[in-house]
């Protein structure tokens, strides 16, 4: 024995094995079940990662009596399994003797280890000795079943004949008492006997086996064997016994579908054949735990209190009625029918911020059931859905059924975030495979390429979120129902903050409730010089800020009480990052006050118009205008034109004059057809010379007739109106219905015009119109509203 060039610790945790002997350089799994030796494994883990492995005197008996002899193992992978066990990946380092067991939390052991050494000179009887054990294992790895021919090759190539022994006596099917002799014998000369001996006896042994196999299979038999048959071990050894044994518990322990059963039953049954440490052997481990793991049969109670579930998403939602309401429809359903009722697959749709992934979780919590997210943002692979083919290398199932086994019940929310900006690629179209699962008369039987079993996902409740409906693929809108949530009014933003954010705010930056308050006044600065949002994410970022200063005063000792104002705010955050459009002071002509919807919520947008002198004519729009935009600038222009007769206008004007529309905010992509209106008043009052009323904001597309057609964001539009001192707001007629989504206390303050025509708009807008009849040059309005029908029609 040689001293050891990089000393092993002389205290180790200790963990007892049962049935199982671990050689120096052998490779194994390892499965822990007592609190003692679990503590040991995770103590060694965290620290050097090396513990004291020994066999069980008396697999029975007391963890305390191990044999002396054992072996020091590095903990190479730990993995907590389901049923509470622990399984280790663990290599043999060198043999040691055990000296003193001393029982703490667990098991400590005091050792002496030993090295082997790195070269020998070998007598020529242990030569001899050398030469047999190699030549009978090249017998073995022919003639024995499920002994890798690729062993003996690994063998060749090994000089050192301690190692040697080892590994060849690591992969016998051996009694504990012939491994432990092996583990034991140092002498090496010794060894290669007693290897040489085992080695004779397992070729002895696979030969009597082989003849037993065909006098047995000469035999005809008629009778099936039983279903639950139990399973032949004398080809393996005692690890893989027992983990085949624990494998089988569990498939009959837990109530499986027939097919899933059998296929399970079918993947252990080869597992049973294969040599333990094969790569393949691994994934069929990986396979079986993860069908085993899945919630086949384990379902959550639903909480189908509708006062309970009503609570609940009123303390952690402001306002959102529909949103609300829909859920308590489902419920008083669900507790009504709750055997033939599909599970809805709702969908969110509305600006960023608005709480619509919290709402997924407020809804979980209002059922009682689990909650999972599934993040679908850039995702292109549609093997994230429907899971890898077990050909590959890392095959893994899809999100949906990782999701299942994280919650551990087949009926949990599931939250399908941002559906909107789904990709696509080479690798296949997600869209396309989320089509299954959320599609109620198909989703009971959903595949997943892993595992290849159907799984029943009809009890989950699927909750989708995007931020723009139009953008969701058309195939996969069909199957879902969509809820709109429409972003936050100021004042609806003053009342979360003072009830929501401020409050988790102060906690989360350790601050007492009394040393801060915002003012109202003080929110409203926030909310229109620092955000410009239709959600709270950006109110949120503020309001936390605003706690960081204060914190950093109170830890330096200013413990007074603050209270923030409109100056306050100023003074903490600086320049403002915003500057809203003001409201316009006096009636203008040839500007006019329009009304746009963006991500952001609704805004108002000043039109200007000018005229050129240009002898080509025409129209010149900038302001970074999109197509659509552009469109109605020319269909509004002709309309106009159509209108010279009754206006007593010279066509020649427009001939001679070119008419220059600006939308401020050049940097700002511009487009949507909800302008049509504010152009066609803006050229009108150029024209005319008519001033266009300050307190009028309008929105609406137009056609070349002067019908005025439906827009959205009625509701974002208006409050947008309200919010900067505009009183009327002129909207098309067929959007009467939108203007009950209004809250009454803005409703109550503002007044809405309700246009069929263009003619309508300028009533409101442009006084000297109200008793102007209009007459169409060349075509009657009667004809031009028959010639709009047939492009809609024919576009439609």
């Amino acid at each position: 024995m040689k001293e050891i060039k990089t000393p092993l610790p002389d205290t180790l945790p200790l963990v007892p094995l049962k049935n199982t002997v671990v050689f120096p350089q052998s490779l194994l799994s390892i499965y822990v079940s007592q609190e003692k030796s679990k503590k040991a494994l995770l103590s060694a883990w965290k620290d050097k990662r090396m513990v004291f492995t020994s066999a069980l005197e008396n697999p029975e008996g007391s963890a305390n009596k191990v044999y002396q002899t054992g072996c020091v193992s590095l903990i190479m992978r730990v993995k907590e399994m389901a049923d509470g066990r622990i399984k280790a990946l663990i290599q043999g380092l060198s043999r040691a003797h055990l000296k003193e067991v001393q029982e703490i939390e667990f098991l400590q052991a005091h050792i002496q280890p030993h090295e082997e050494q790195d070269a020998y000179r070998l007598s020529e009887q242990e030569k001899q000795y050398f030469l047999e054990v190699k030549n009978l294992l090249s017998k073995l790895a022919q003639t024995e079943e499920g002994f890798s021919p690729d062993f003996f090759l690994i063998i060749e190539g090994i000089k050192n004949p301690g190692l040697v022994c080892d590994l060849i006596v690591s992969n016998l099917t051996l009694k504990l008492s012939d491994s432990q002799q092996a583990l034991e014998t140092f002498n090496i000369k010794e060894r290669l006997i007693l290897t040489r001996n085992l080695v004779q006896g397992e070729l002895l042994q696979g030969r009597i086996q082989k003849l037993i196999k065909s006098r047995i299979s000469k035999q005809k038999t008629t009778t099936p064997p039983p279903a639950a048959q139990s399973f032949q071990y004398a080809s393996i050894n005692a690890s893989k016994k027992e983990e085949i044994a624990e494998y089988a518990a569990r498939i009959e322990e837990q109530h499986l579908p027939d097919l899933v059963k059998k296929e399970v039953r079918k993947q252990l049954s080869r597992l049973e054949k294969m040599h333990t440490e094969s790569s393949e052997a691994s994934m069929i481990r990986t396979y079986l735990d993860c069908v085993l793991e899945l919630p086949w049969n384990d379902s959550s109670e639903d909480n189908l209190d509708l006062k309970n579930a009503e609570d609940i998403l009123n303390k952690d939602h402001y306002e959102l009625k529909k949103v609300k309401e829909r859920v308590l429809e489902f419920l008083a359903v669900q507790s009504l029918s709750p055997a033939n009722l599909k599970g809805p697959i709702l969908c969110f749709v509305g600006p960023p911020g608005v709480g619509k992934t919290s709402l997924g979780q407020s809804i979980a919590k209002a059922m009682g059931r689990k909650y999972a997210r599934i993040s679908l943002g850039g995702v292109k692979d549609e093997a994230e859905i429907r899971g890898h083919r077990r050909t590959y290398v890392g095959a893994m199932p899809g999100k949906i059924m990782q999701a299942l086994n994280t919650c551990g019940t087949n009926n949990p929310v599931i939250v399908l975030d941002e559906v909107d900006k789904l990709g696509a690629d080479f690798r296949g179209d997600p869209a396309s495979a989320l089509l299954e699962v959320l599609d109620p008369e198909q989703n009971h039987s959903f595949k997943d390429h892993y595992l290849n079993l159907n799984f029943n996902l009809s009890k989950v409740l699927f909750i989708a979120t995007a931020n723009l409906e139009q953008n969701i693929p058309y195939a996969l809108r069909d199957r879902l129902e969509i809820v709109s949530i429409s972003g936050y009014t100021q004042t609806e933003k003053i009342q979360i903050a003072k009830d929501y954010l401020i409050e988790k705010e102060l906690v989360g930056h350790g601050l007492p409730e009394k040393h801060l308050q915002f003012t109202t006044e003080g929110l409203k600065s926030l909310i229109n010089f620092y955000t410009q949002e239709a959600g709270l994410r950006n109110l949120k970022r503020e309001i936390s800020a605003i706690c960081r200063k204060i914190a950093k005063n109170f830890v330096l000792g200013d413990k007074k009480k603050h209270t923030v104002n409109k100056e306050k705010i100023f003074e903490i955050l600086g320049t403002p990052h915003y500057f809203p459009e003001e409201h316009l002071k006096e009636a203008r002509v040839g500007i006019a006050t329009g009304l746009a919807w963006t991500s952001a919520g609704g805004q108002i947008l000043h039109v200007e118009a000018i005229t050129v002198r240009n002898k080509k004519g025409g129209l010149r729009l900038t302001g970074k205008l999109g197509e659509v935009m552009k469109e109605s600038g020319q269909a509004a222009l002709s309309y106009v034109k159509a209108c010279c007769e009754s206006l007593n206008i010279d066509p020649v004007w427009f001939e001679e004059n070119e008419i220059h529309i600006h939308l401020p905010g050049g940097a700002i992509p511009k487009d949507g057809p909800s302008a049509g209106v504010t152009l066609a008043t803006v050229m009108m009052s150029l024209i005319t010379k008519e001033p266009v009323k300050n307190t009028v904001a309008m929105t609406g597309e137009i056609t070349l007739s002067g019908r005025v057609l439906p827009v959205g964001g009625i509701r974002e539009k208006a409050l947008a109106a309200f919010n900067y001192g505009i009183n009327t707001v002129i909207i098309p007629s067929k959007n009467e219905k939108d203007l009950q989504d209004i809250p009454e206390e803005f409703k109550n303050q503002m007044n809405f015009a309700l246009a069929d025509n263009l003619h309508d708009v300028f009533k409101v807008a442009l006084p000297r119109f109200e008793n102007v009849e209009f007459i169409f040059s060349g075509k009657k309005e009667k004809e031009l509203a028959l010639l709009d029908d047939y492009k809609l029609n024919d576009s439609a």
